[in-house]
């Protein structure tokens, strides 16, 4: 039978309630005390006595300071805690304690699709790639069209699919910012699950011309169909422009065949949505786990998501591999720290109301959870807004936290997501798979053809991290290959791109 409450650390005062029921007032614990009232499930009991004033303690951190007295058994509630200051980026250890190189994970393979350019795609896929939403849903509508009356002529293509966005014109083009969507969109049209090469359709009048688009290698153009809908003679004519394109493009895709690759040609993007307490319990560290065999079997893997990791990033600056990274890592908070003053916010617009429901009581208490999926080896490299992640080994890449815009940013690096929920999200990626870890049972048993992989069974004991670290890390290599196949692909779940867009909008 599974421990009414779960503590990670031994210096911790509060654990959090395991049992999807919950915990009834009288009830007696195994460390002395009785439960003095109801406590959902994920929720926060104080383990022993606190007086107002002392720190909060979970993950052996100070997650903040109660502004009331609790006696043990109480629930110890979100308006309890006080944030706290966030963790001054001026004094922070670089690169103290950084982990010993790992040792090799040999002979992992999966069943990918090589490109020209070295990459190695998971799926086979047209990608229509836009440079503007103006034309958004024309190619949307042409790429309807092409899945029923072209695509079933090409059976060894897994789809088309419509690279739309709500970028491209009414911005401030020559701005600092909008570096980071045009990269983006850039490196997503040349996915290596599109085979790194797409069809391109532009209006002709926008603000993100092709040349823009492709300013740091103008050589792409010269191999890329470029569709201008203002050079075309009405609808009809326009969708047919892009169907014969399309139809000599599928072409080429059909020739092209899996075959074996070493799993170090994998770039793994990481990802929470909707997380809850257990989050960084349960699925987080079993990811992490994962991140630790992909790091020794050669393979890239990144984790994001910068107001997720500010509030601990104490705890990863003395693993970046040298100073240098360390810098890079503590560049990244600044910058979004300042970001969000220019807009009038501080980290704590995050997190959401279902967190909060889940248990979460501040972004503190995310955060610590959230870079359990950072495993435990050395930070390699620092990615910027925007910047494609090249390094191989573990590497921090900074984007929003938003679901949506970290998703994009990270496509534009990544041919395999992780993506951890604890609250759950129908959350999907048409160009790349997504596999969904959620981390409670309960969640996955309601969710039992959206979850992938049910993480909540280390939190009852019927499982242990190493377990579902290399469950993940075996699924992700059967769903690479084509042989699994993840829940939001079976659905055809596909959110709409957003561009992360720091400029101004003109």
């Amino acid at each position: 039978m599974a421990a009414p409450f779960i503590r990670v650390n031994e210096a911790d005062n509060v654990g959090i309630i395991v049992s999807a029921e919950g915990v009834s007032p009288g009830v007696a614990s195994a460390s002395g005390f009785r439960f003095r009232e109801a406590i959902p499930q994920s929720h926060k009991v104080a383990t022993r006595s606190l007086s107002a004033g002392q720190p909060v303690i979970r993950y052996g951190q100070n997650i903040g300071r109660l502004n009331r007295d609790v006696e043990a058994g109480a629930w110890v509630r979100e308006e309890f805690i006080d944030l706290p200051a966030a963790p001054s980026l001026d004094e922070m250890p670089l690169a103290t304690a950084v982990p010993p190189i790992p040792l090799p994970l040999d002979g992992f393979t999966f069943d990918g699709y090589r490109n020209a350019d070295g990459s190695v795609g998971t799926k086979n896929i047209l990608g229509l790639a836009t440079t503007v939403q103006c034309v958004a849903p024309t190619v949307e509508y042409a790429a309807r069209r092409i899945k029923v009356e072209v695509l079933p002529q090409f059976p060894n293509v897994d789809d088309v699919v419509a690279i739309t966005h709500g970028y491209g014109c009414g911005v401030a083009m020559n701005a600092p910012g909008a570096k980071v969507p045009v990269q983006t969109l850039k490196d997503i049209s040349l996915h290596a699950n599109l085979g790194a090469r797409p069809l391109l359709v532009s209006l002709g009048c926008e603000k993100l011309q092709p040349q823009r688009m492709f300013a740091s290698d103008l050589r792409v153009l010269e191999d890329i169909p470029v569709i201008r809908l203002q050079d075309e003679h009405g609808f009809a004519d326009t969708v047919a422009a892009i169907m014969r394109a399309a139809e000599k493009r599928l072409s080429e895709l059909n020739r092209r065949t899996r075959e074996t690759c070493p799993a170090s040609a994998l770039s793994v993007g990481l990802q929470c949505g909707g997380s809850d307490a257990f989050s960084g319990v349960t699925a987080n560290p079993a990811v992490g786990f994962a991140a630790d065999l992909l790091v020794r079997a050669g393979a890239t893997v990144f984790f994001s998501e910068v107001t997720e990791v500010r509030d601990a990033v104490h705890l990863l600056t003395p693993r970046a591999v040298n100073q240098d990274v360390g810098r890079s890592l503590l560049r990244e908070m600044h910058w979004f720290d300042e970001y969000l003053a220019r807009g009038g916010a501080d980290r704590s617009a995050n997190p959401t109301p279902g967190n909060k429901r889940g248990g979460l009581a501040n972004i503190v208490e995310k955060a610590l959870g959230s870079i359990a999926k950072a495993g435990s080896t050395a930070i390699q490299a620092v990615a910027s807004q925007g910047e494609k992640v090249n390094s191989k080994g573990l590497v921090f890449a900074a984007t929003p936290a938003s679901d949506f815009i970290c998703g994009t940013q990270q496509l534009a690096s990544m041919n395999l997501h992780v993506f951890t929920t604890g609250e759950g999200s129908p959350y999907g990626l048409s160009l790349v798979p997504v596999i969904k870890v959620s981390s409670r049972s309960a969640l996955a048993e309601k969710w039992h053809d959206l979850i992938d992989i049910d993480a909540g069974r280390i939190a009852t004991g019927a499982a242990t991290i190493e377990e579902l670290g290399w469950e993940i890390f075996r699924f992700m290599l059967d769903v690479a290959s084509g042989r699994k196949e993840t829940w939001a692909d079976y659905w055809g779940l596909g959110n709409a791109l957003v561009p992360f867009n720091p400029g101004p909008v003109t």
